[in-house]
């Protein structure tokens, strides 16, 4: 065989060897999503899309979170997603001030609810009153809006008590750890139906900016191909059975001034990163 035939098949074979390389070194597409709950059921609940993405991107994809959601959104306002997945004030907080750009949302309602155990004594908001009430963080929609609640049936400042995940709220009700907490309704209808039988909704918010999608701005030049395997998703069988399984009913796109909307909430966000 002549030498430089095999001079040039060894080339051509280190190119490749390289190229493959190159794929395999490639820095992963990082999704972070708001802890809502439980960094294993994130991961469990996010899978689908993980695999979608991967597919759809050709690179790895890892789906991250953060302890609470004060730490999520100084992780997000870092730079250390490339797309993050969290509610109406926190991506407003990233786009006003971490050059995120919103992409789309969920379809279903997104609701903030009181809830307290069924058979327990608190029958109104005035038996609140003295007691201890559990929440998701200072930096949690739901927190926020149950504290704006409190504050407007005249219950001043009620202790708060943050714990990470809405099943924990759910179970410290249950066992009379706290009187009341605040949670989302899609998480609420997550829960195992034994535990939601144990509890009762006293009260729930207007509609507010759910769980919506925002895209670092590094990644810019690709928000059309990233946002198209969003809607992509949402037209295979995983993702039908994803939408179905955790009622969210689908994506949609932001209506104007939603998350305008939101600046209350998104300057409370701001305020807590600024004091930790």
């Amino acid at each position: 065989m002549p030498a430089r035939f095999l001079f040039r098949m060894w080339v051509a074979l280190g190119l490749s060897l390289l190229a493959v390389g190159a794929r395999a070194q490639e820095a992963p597409f990082k999704v972070g999503v708001a802890p809502h709950t439980s960094a294993r059921g994130i991961l469990e609940l996010y899978s689908p899309l993980r695999v979608h993405l991967e597919k759809a991107l050709g690179r790895p994809v890892e789906i991250l979170t953060a302890p609470d959601f004060t730490e999520f959104a100084r992780r997000a306002v870092a730079q250390e997603y490339d797309l993050a997945i969290t509610t109406g004030h926190q991506a407003r907080l990233l786009e006003v001030d971490a050059r995120y750009g919103p992409l789309l949302t969920y379809k279903a309602s997104f609701k903030s609810l009181v809830i307290v155990a069924a058979n327990g004594r608190i029958r109104r908001p005035q038996d609140l009153k003295g007691t201890t009430v559990i929440g998701l963080s200072g930096s949690s929609l739901v927190t926020l809006w149950g504290q704006h609640w409190l504050r407007r049936m005249g219950l001043g400042e009620v202790p708060v008590r943050y714990v990470s995940a809405a099943d924990s709220v759910a179970q410290l009700l249950l066992r009379g750890e706290g009187s009341a907490g605040f949670v989302s309704l899609p998480n609420f209808q997550h829960l195992d139906p034994e535990v939601q039988a144990g509890l009762r909704i006293l009260v729930e918010s207007a509609p507010l900016a759910g769980r919506v999608y925002v895209l670092n701005h590094r990644n810019q030049a690709e928000r059309a191909r990233i946002e198209g395997a969003l809607w992509a998703f949402a037209g295979t069988a995983e993702g039908r059975a994803y939408f179905e399984k955790n009622k969210l009913g689908g994506y949609r796109q932001l209506r104007r001034g939603e998350l305008r909307a939101m600046d209350p909430y998104a300057e409370e966000v701001r305020q807590n990163l600024r004091s930790r």
